[in-house]
């Protein structure tokens, strides 16, 4: 398949389509998925360190064989590990697990805790060398904040999009810094009412792809990054299956149509603050 790349606001090209590891346990089954993925073509890895599997991540790159500079890694601290100093501590250990000297993008994981401290120090991780891109995850309330003390404008944010919620409002905001956005809960956190509306039965039918190929290629064509999660050889190459062909613009008008602003994880702010009290594990 033909891998197709995001041009970042550093110039930086990373490949638009990748493998997320979200809940998937570490060791084997990291390793499997990450292998497998790999031999199909997959050249990006989203992972974190609340996820606890980065170990697993870097023991898949260093046994797949591949080069460094072929696959793109992209990871996230948590709120635990923010505030100048510590952040950069931090990143030393993540690059300890991952086993690579650098990362291709680094992201803030919530928006809560001293992320402006946190960001001067992935400032100075992207100038010494050791963090090539920095971004933000899941940042609403506080990234007018953030945005307003950051030398080095976000490369990517990270939230919540899917068709009912296709976020052109956050990317409307984003564009004067040429951010790319990244989509988690790309196909509506498996919800089988988004998965089987009417529009994607249809065009499954006339491409001969499966409903979920053409969320994943609307994705691909609205200029989201995505890494759907998956374990099953199977799923990970039917994912990847969506570059041999072209959702027309009709066929994207129609999908616009389901914009209805539904999100499927609507924690405000201060329910996300009880991240402040868990540490993921070194």
């Amino acid at each position: 398949m033909i891998q197709t790349y995001l041009t970042l606001n550093n110039g930086l090209k990373m490949p638009q389509f990748g493998l997320g590891v979200f809940l998937i346990p570490d060791g084997k089954d990291t390793i499997n998925a990450c292998l497998n993925a790999f031999k199909l073509g997959y050249r990006h890895i989203d992972t974190a360190h609340a996820y606890q599997n980065e170990r697993g991540v870097g023991e898949a790159l260093k046994q797949s064989g591949l080069k460094r500079d072929e696959v793109w890694i992209t990871t996230k601290l948590w709120p635990s590990e923010y505030g100048e100093g510590k952040t950069l501590e931090a990143i030393d250990k993540m690059l300890e697990r991952l086993q690579t000297d650098y990362i291709d993008l680094l992201l803030l994981h919530q928006q809560v805790g001293d992320y402006i401290g946190a960001w001067k120090d992935m400032e100075k991780a992207v100038k010494s060398g050791k963090v090539k891109s920095i971004g933000l995850s899941n940042f609403k309330e506080n990234l007018e904040d953030l945005l307003s003390h950051a030398t080095i404008k976000p490369a990517a944010i990270q939230v919540e999009c899917h068709p009912y919620f296709p976020q052109h409002e956050l990317k409307a905001r984003m564009a004067e810094f040429g951010t790319v956005l990244e989509s988690w809960y790309p196909i509506g956190h498996g919800d089988p009412q988004l998965i089987n509306e009417p529009i994607f039965t249809k065009l499954a039918e006339k491409y001969g792809k499966t409903n979920v190929q053409i969320i994943l290629r609307w994705h691909i064509q609205e200029g989201n990054s995505v890494f759907p999660k998956s374990t099953n050889p199977t799923h990970i190459q039917e994912n990847f299956d969506i570059f041999d062909f072209e959702l027309s613009k009709e066929d994207m008008d129609e999908i616009a149509k389901l914009d209805c602003g539904k999100r499927y994880y609507t924690a405000d702010l201060e329910e996300q603050k009880r991240f402040l009290s868990w540490k993921p594990a070194d």
